[in-house]
């Protein structure tokens, strides 16, 4: 099996439009068309995590933090991390990463978090990419009508309006912009020939990614328990609680894997009394007091959530395709800070 399929089809699932601009998402490293047989699921690519790949034979790594965030100027093997990208070429060990599309998917990353939390009513935090709605209309022989209609039907799940035209009858449905290709590729498949046929982009519909997630608690509870919550649900033995009353009564709540910090206004505008996420700055916190918002950093590396999450994933996927790989969730912790 080559990378390339596994990519293909993780890239469904959470697709390159949903990375943020200059965000460094997809192969970092290697030739996708390689061969794999074991796939070693990790959040960070350290030197350490390429010697547990080296160890147990795995010949790509999938990561949620991209290795490369900016290009190499040299490959000066006394760098540790210039060393790293040497040992992954001498091993022939391609690496991929995820990054803020996974953060964007539906089902991906900021709902793994949000379902850890227990939340409620999950809406979306940071607006992304936005998919437009556009119509397709096109007119087919009366012979292909039901062929048509069935294809549209059963691949982009299309509601149809038809009425006939003089040369056969004329379909007009609205979709997202990204389906055009697929449908009209599908459409040109059936046909002896190839139909005319018009997109008008749409001024309402379409459908809308985001960045993070709001919701509500089960249970109310005080910003003081709820920091403790948190420190038990993402395992670890420390976090920053920021509150002007750790006694504040918490029911809303909004989550953002990673450095979430600059969108607190987002998730004041979301109604949440408080907002989980990582690497909060100082000032920024003096900002959040301000605001009346409980901020609870329990730091970047909960978002290892994504080795057990994507594991599961690729192993459904795998059984689904009938996959010769093995997927192997790292066992190392590269969280760089020790609460002491």
């Amino acid at each position: 099996m080559q990378a390339s399929e596994l990519i293909a089809r993780f890239e469904k699932f959470a697709p390159l439009k949903l990375k943020w601009e200059h965000d460094p998402t997809g192969l970092q490293i290697g030739d996708p068309h390689q061969d794999i047989h074991k796939v070693l699921v990790t959040l960070d690519v350290r030197p350490e995590v390429v010697q547990e790949a080296i160890t147990i034979g795995a010949d790509m790594i999938f990561a949620h933090h991209p290795v490369m965030f900016r290009p190499a100027n040299n490959l000066d093997y006394q760098d540790p991390q210039k060393a790293m990208y040497a040992e992954l070429a001498a091993h022939h060990i391609l690496v991929y990463a995820a990054h803020t599309n996974l953060d964007c998917a539906e089902g991906g990353m900021n709902d793994w978090l949000a379902a850890a939390l227990d939340l409620q009513n999950v809406q979306g935090l940071v607006p992304g990419y936005r998919a437009q709605a556009v119509k397709l209309t096109l007119t087919v022989p009366t012979n292909q009508v039901e062929t048509v209609q069935e294809y549209l039907t059963n691949t982009v799940g299309a509601t149809l309006d038809r009425y006939a035209v003089n040369s056969g009858e004329q379909f007009s449905v609205d979709l997202l912009a990204d389906q055009i290709p697929t449908a009209v590729a599908g459409i040109n498949d059936l046909a002896a020939d190839t139909w005319d046929y018009q997109v008008v982009p749409l001024l309402s519909g379409g459908h809308q990614y985001y960045m993070g997630r709001v919701g509500d608690l089960p249970t109310p509870l005080s910003a003081q328990a709820f920091a403790e919550q948190c420190k038990q649900v993402f395992g670890v033995s420390g976090l920053r609680l920021v509150s002007a009353d750790p006694r504040q009564r918490i029911t809303r709540v909004a989550v953002l894997g990673g450095d979430g910090g600059k969108f607190y206004p987002q998730a004041l505008q979301a109604g949440a009394q408080a907002y989980v996420t990582g690497d909060v700055y100082c000032h920024t916190g003096h900002d959040m007091l301000a605001a009346g918002l409980t901020v609870i950093d329990p730091g970047h590396h909960i978002e290892s959530i994504c080795k057990s999450q994507l594991t599961k994933l690729f192993d459904q996927w795998r059984v689904q395709a009938g996959w010769p790989i093995e997927i192997v969730a790292s066992q190392l912790n590269t969280d760089p800070f020790t609460f002491i």
